[in-house]
């Protein structure tokens, strides 16, 4: 199913990223990711007046064993480097204000490329060095370009 203003960044038929663009402005209740997600996105545009019945979050237990992570830029512009999930450069997106993405699987990196300020939400807890794996760019001429138009 097409979304508009939904962008599915994929390698090899792994999903490695969801990018919700500020211009998605559906009506009703939208959830973009599948339930077994570790992470869930959604969005919400609801009347004046719609109830959200009340309502607790039952304890239960989950494996969460890849960490999901969700970026919401408030201002600037945030260039985004995407690799295989063997370290491979794959493509970049520029980010602007009020896009949203779920980083879903492989890897990535960053380039400001005017002063941001931005959410990140993922789980928890922080595991310290134990909980990423730093490499180096792939070709980052090719990052350049690719960035730039991106």
């Amino acid at each position: 199913m097409t979304v508009p203003h939904l962008e599915r960044i994929e390698h090899d038929g792994q999903l490695l990223a969801l990018i919700l663009r500020r211009h998605f402005r559906e009506e009703g209740t939208h959830f973009f990711t599948p339930d077994d997600f570790a992470q869930q996105l959604g969005y919400m545009r609801l009347p004046t007046g719609r109830i959200i019945e009340p309502h607790l979050h039952n304890t239960a237990s989950r494996t969460v064993v890849y960490t999901q992570e969700v970026l919401v830029i408030l201002r600037g512009r945030l260039r985004v480097d995407f690799y295989s999930p063997a370290r491979v450069y794959r493509e970049s997106r520029v980010l602007f204000p009020f896009d949203v993405i779920l980083l879903v699987s492989g890897g990535h990196g960053f380039e400001v490329l005017e002063a941001i300020e931005m959410l990140e939400i993922k789980q928890g807890p922080y595991l310290g060095a134990a909980d990423i794996t730093r490499f180096e760019a792939t070709d980052p001429a090719l990052i350049k370009v690719r960035g730039e138009i991106a």
